[in-house]
């Protein structure tokens, strides 16, 4: 949600940045905020008026009935009460636009970054530098699922049995690949500094409402039937609404946190989940980065953590390259935002394995979240960013392939090795 302010001085700038965005239908709700923030500016103005003359009117009812005016004492009395029965009624129709104004305010998107690349969809996206060089394999490269069966490491059938499609068994080695890696990116964001958190998995309808816009929520999330608790698609949403409604003290900040959690998303929508294969799925782990900073350093902060994840992927020997979100990619409260995408050798092309955010402080005004200005001494919204350290199991997608080696073998790098007992590979079950 952006600042009201920026609505009333400069709605041509907004109007523009929806133009950018391509959600040209969405135009229409600058005039209806400017409208409605005017309308209850002056509801307002009129409820104070009211209350303050009906505090002047308390005072002369006293006055009067002392001095034993009874008449115009009562005269007063009406007045007032006529007072209440105005104030109550315009309260109402103020709660009413106050409703409408909000949920206007929350489909305005995020102004975004001067420098992101101005595109339709995720073909216009941009490709940014590229980490370790990408190489072809001199051996036909199988379908990761047909690489995870030789090595006895996934059942879909009993998992379709139990729970449907979008589910998996991982088992033995991979089974352990995939905490090994987790483990190993847990370790790696602890000795950059961060904060290791384990937050709640499901959050309440305030807490999605603040993380992410209505089309989204639609799109991910699953609702817990009778309770208003909703499972999470990503341990950002948990971990954010972790300091809805607070003001941290300056020095508080940068928080720094890293987190674990399951993720369940619905994944509805053109991509759908896939019926043979991990790539698309409704439920995995993951390891995120969450900041949470004052506005001058949020930028700095941004190029931080997507390379974080470029250097995790690196020291796994896995090549991989930035790419930047162009204007029509970014949900709604983004300001900027770059997918770090691993190679695949059987595809020769790359793949999303993991979303840095810059979210400035439009999440922050959703959740009231903001810090004690040492400077100045008033309360200022915070930034907000996120960023995926690693995902398993698209993880393993790019590990495998990459790792593959000709007798079917999986090479396990160093940097692993001593979460996975020592093993230097993993070798197929005959």
């Amino acid at each position: 949600m952006i600042d009201i302010n920026l609505i009333r001085n400069n709605p041509e700038l907004v109007k523009e940045n929806i133009r950018k965005k391509f959600q040209d239908k969405k135009l229409p709700l600058v005039d209806e905020v400017i409208a409605l923030d005017k309308k209850k500016r002056e509801y307002q103005t009129k409820i104070d008026e009211l209350r303050a003359n009906r505090n002047v009117l308390a005072k002369s009812i006293g006055a009067l009935m002392r001095e034993g005016k009874k008449e115009e004492a009562e005269k007063a009395k009406k007045e007032s009460a006529d007072n209440n029965a105005q104030i109550v009624f315009l309260e109402e129709d103020c709660a009413e636009i106050e409703k409408n104004l909000k949920k206007d305010m929350m489909a305005i998107p995020n102004i975004i970054a001067d420098d992101v690349p101005v595109g339709k969809d995720d073909s216009q996206n941009v490709q940014g530098k590229v980490f370790l060089e990408a190489k072809e394999k001199d051996f036909e490269v199988p379908y990761h699922l047909d690489i995870l069966e030789s090595l006895n490491g996934i059942d879909l059938d009993s998992a379709r049995r139990t729970s449907g499609n979008g589910f998996y068994y991982l088992t033995g080695d991979i089974a352990r690949l995939h905490s090994a890696v987790l483990t190993y990116a847990r370790d790696f964001m602890i000795d950059k500094g961060f904060t290791y958190c384990i937050p709640p998995f499901m959050i309440r309808s305030d807490v999605v409402s603040g993380v992410m816009s209505f089309e989204e929520m639609e799109g991910m999330m699953y609702k817990i039937e009778g309770e208003d608790l909703y499972l999470i698609g990503t341990s950002e949403h948990s971990m954010i609404g972790r300091f809805m409604g607070e003001v941290l003290p300056e020095n508080a900040l940068p928080q720094t946190l890293t987190s674990y959690s399951p993720c369940f998303r619905k994944e509805k929508g053109a991509h759908g989940i896939e019926e043979r294969g991990i790539y698309r799925i409704h439920q995995f782990e993951k390891q995120e980065m969450i900041v949470i900073c004052k506005p001058e350093e949020s930028d700095y902060w941004y190029e931080k953590l997507w390379n974080y994840t470029v250097e995790l992927f690196v020291s796994m020997e896995i090549p991989v390259r930035q790419l930047i979100c162009c204007s029509g990619d970014l949900a709604d409260l983004k300001y900027k935002s770059c997918d770090i995408e691993a190679w695949s050798p059987r595809q020769k092309k790359y793949f999303e394995v993991g979303s840095c955010s810059n979210l400035t402080d439009a999440q922050a005004r959703r959740l009231g979240i903001r810090y004690k200005n040492s400077q100045t001494g008033k309360n200022e919204y915070a930034h907000t960013l996120n960023n995926t350290v690693v995902a398993p199991p698209r993880m393993l997608i790019a590990f495998l392939e990459n790792h593959l080696q000709p007798d079917g073998s999986v090479y396990i790098p160093e940097v692993l090795r001593k979460y996975m007992g020592g093993k230097d590979k993993i070798v197929p079950k005959k």
